[in-house]
């Protein structure tokens, strides 16, 4: 093959004949468009089936760059009808995909037969399991358009088993039906919920849009039919309290457990700092409890049986990356809190690990922004949420049980055994505001909504700065008529006095009062330009004084799981000096204060600003969302509604471009799996 010099040969100018399959494959990659890890994937497919046409050369390369992007597999219908739109790759690249695709099949069956022929690719059920490294799934006739849950998929073998294992796991605890004292269960909710909510809805659905003028309590609802089986999916915006109605669910299955001084409860989540912050809402609202319960329930006993909440990885026993072999879970009540952060491999390796009579309760925000890692599990099992699709006898239950009137418009005799077990949570007590309309605009893709709102509000809870240069964003994260790091900073200068711990702990709250959160991570507009940029403005204003890597008022993240140092993955601190005098990054959970020398602390990174995605569990009084204008298919729908959503009374939105806003909501982000196809398959 000739040698193509990169930096010579106009890649991506238009052309009349394809460069040679490997040599465009390697110019993609070298453009920044393919991983070297997708080209050695070709370049092994190739070198174990010296056969293989080109399409399935380009099929597995391609199949790999989709892992990569956090697909579980690779939709073949779109790859040869529409493959600009499924890579969603630069506008120049399109000359070079053309003619690309010129030399390949046409037709789809062209692709599929071509890897039906392949030894490396298991046709499932009809090849037997012969170690190979992909699957392919569907049939040739199927369309998108006309039936998307039998189109043809190319796999990695690990996630079509991981697929398969999810599903199979997901039904056999939606199948486990009971029926529980509907009596007992009411007069348990009614002491646990004495009111109802009234708050507006966020985000808009069908049970809240004039179908019925019967209020519905979801919240009740959810706890309900949590007692009917072992699998209980709980969706919501943020402010609809997924947190509060676990813990009621929590005090309702050890009110009615036969034996509740033996229930063994364990609380989970991606991430250490979401973790921290599920046991502090858990035992928060299980305290609140108190009053309405009395001598009833021993709530001090309940929140001592629950324990402190693990990281997903530490509860399974894996180490941080790890995905695989579990340890058996010894548990009869599990909650899952942030499930939208968690990966197809990691809810396979969950499931696996669960006893099959344990309760496992599933807390998440379905809009929100999946893992970066492959899968988008509470995403697909969540889909049909806001159409709620209840059967009959769930309708009779919820009115039996609860007392709550599912409205008429979220009934169906056909409904799902999953629907059976998902509630969604309607009414947000936090965004009854123009963020709430803001948040609700971003879901619905309605740009024109979104910056009336922006343009709209008058009492200052948004603002929006379109079309700027990056000193707009400095200037927010230094501004004095708003929550801002000018907050902390002034903590900072203060200095200890008589109280260091007070000290501390006012240096970290404020800190936490503001964010800048960004869609990418590099490039003056991501989070490495903004953290340096600030970092040397206030070193210019002699704020911070910096005369190394480390320095009084330094804000970390820490990016890994340090067990033996107690630091997670996420968590944030500060550096400051301790009473003697030694520099030390202060952590703070709730009231409690830990600190670790700087020495010790090797796997962190400066934390003015950081990713939307690390964002995901927290909550600022002031969040800026910081959109570049160019961020390929990171920029999209969910990651804007992850951001907005993350400040309590105030966001700002500042963009580079006037037009990003609006080419940002007009691209949902869609993770392509068959996870629902598996679901309905196993179902039949």
């Amino acid at each position: 093959m000739k040698h193509h010099d990169s930096h010579t040969l106009d890649l991506f100018a238009p052309q009349d004949a394809a460069l040679p399959l490997a040599a465009q494959l390697h110019a993609w990659q070298q453009a920044g468009l393919l991983r070297q890890l997708d080209v050695a994937w070709m370049q092994f497919v190739r070198q174990h089936d010296a056969h293989a046409p080109d399409c399935v050369l380009l099929a597995s390369a391609l199949l790999a760059h989709m892992e990569g992007r956090g697909h579980s597999c690779l939709p073949l219908p779109e790859l040869v009808q529409a493959p600009h739109a499924l890579l969603a790759w630069d506008s120049s690249t399109h000359d070079a995909l053309t003619a690309q695709w010129r030399q390949l099949p046409a037709r789809l069956d062209g692709w599929l037969h071509a890897l039906q022929r392949s030894p490396l690719v298991r046709v499932a059920g009809r090849d037997a399991d012969l170690g190979q490294p992909m699957v392919l799934t569907g049939t040739a006739e199927a369309s998108p358009e006309a039936n998307a849950h039998a189109a043809p998929r190319l796999y990695l073998r690990r996630y079509w088993h991981y697929e398969q294992a999810v599903a199979r796991h997901i039904l056999q605890r939606c199948a486990v039906a009971q029926t529980p004292d509907a009596e007992g269960i009411r007069t348990w909710l009614e002491r646990l919920f004495p009111t109802s909510p009234t708050s507006p809805a966020l985000p808009a659905s069908a049970g809240d849009t004039g179908h019925t003028s019967e209020p519905c309590d979801w919240q009740k609802l959810a706890c309900a039919l949590a007692l009917r089986g072992r699998l209980t999916l709980i969706t919501g915006g943020p402010g609809t309290g997924k947190t509060y109605t676990a813990a009621r669910l929590l005090a309702l299955l050890f009110a009615t457990a036969a034996q509740p001084e033996q229930l063994r409860v364990a609380l989970a989540a991606p991430t250490g700092k979401a973790a921290a912050r599920l046991k502090q809402a858990i035992d928060q609202a299980l305290l609140g409890l108190q009053g309405s319960v009395g001598q009833a329930l021993d709530i001090a006993a309940l929140v001592e049986r629950t324990g402190a909440a693990r990281t997903l990885h530490s509860l399974l026993g894996l180490q941080p990356g790890q995905a695989g072999q579990p340890k058996p879970l010894e548990v009869d009540v599990l909650i899952v809190d942030e499930a939208s952060m968690v990966h197809l491999a990691m809810m396979a390796t969950l499931l696996q690990a669960l006893p099959a009579q344990a309760r496992l309760i599933v807390l998440g925000d379905k809009d929100q922004l999946a893992s970066v890692e492959a899968g988008a599990v509470l995403g697909d099992l969540c889909r049909d949420a806001e159409g709620g699709h209840y059967r009959p006898d769930t309708v009779a239950f919820a009115q039996a049980a609860a007392g709550q009137t599912i409205p008429a418009a979220l009934h169906d005799g056909a409904g799902s055994r999953l629907a059976q077990c998902t509630v969604m949570l309607r009414h947000s007590r936090r965004f009854g505001g123009p963020i709430g309309q803001l948040a609700q605009a971003v879901n619905r893709g309605d740009a024109a909504a979104a910056q009336q709102v922006l343009q709209s509000c008058t009492d200052g809870s948004l603002a929006y700065h379109g079309g700027c240069r990056i000193e707009a964003v400095w200037r927010i994260a230094l501004a004095a008529h708003q929550p801002s790091y000018r907050d902390y900073l002034h903590a900072l200068q203060q200095g200890p006095g008589d109280d260091h711990t007070a000290w501390v702990k006012k240096v970290l709250q404020t800190f936490e009062r503001f964010r800048l959160l960004c869609a990418v991570r590099e490039g003056e507009w991501g989070v490495a330009g903004l953290n340096t940029a600030i970092e040397r403005e206030l070193v210019a204003r002699k704020v911070l004084k910096k005369d190394g890597p480390w320095y009084a008022g330094r804000p970390v993240m820490v990016t890994r799981n340090d067990a033996a140092l107690g630091v997670f993955n996420g968590d944030i601190g500060i550096a400051l000096p301790s009473p003697e005098g030694a520099l030390r990054v202060y952590f703070l959970d709730g009231e409690q204060l830990r600190s670790v020398g700087v020495a010790r602390l090797a796997q962190v990174e400066t934390a003015f600003a950081m990713t939307v995605h690390k964002s995901q569990g927290s909550e600022f009084a002031h969040a800026a969302l910081v959109l570049p204008a160019r961020s390929g298919v990171l920029l999209g729908r969910e990651l804007v509604y992850t951001g907005i959503t993350r400040a309590k009374a105030q966001c700002t939105v500042v963009t580079q471009h006037p037009a990003v806003l609006a080419q940002a909501l007009a691209r949902p982000t869609q993770r392509h799996s068959g996870l629902l196809e598996f679901l309905e398959k196993e179902s039949l």
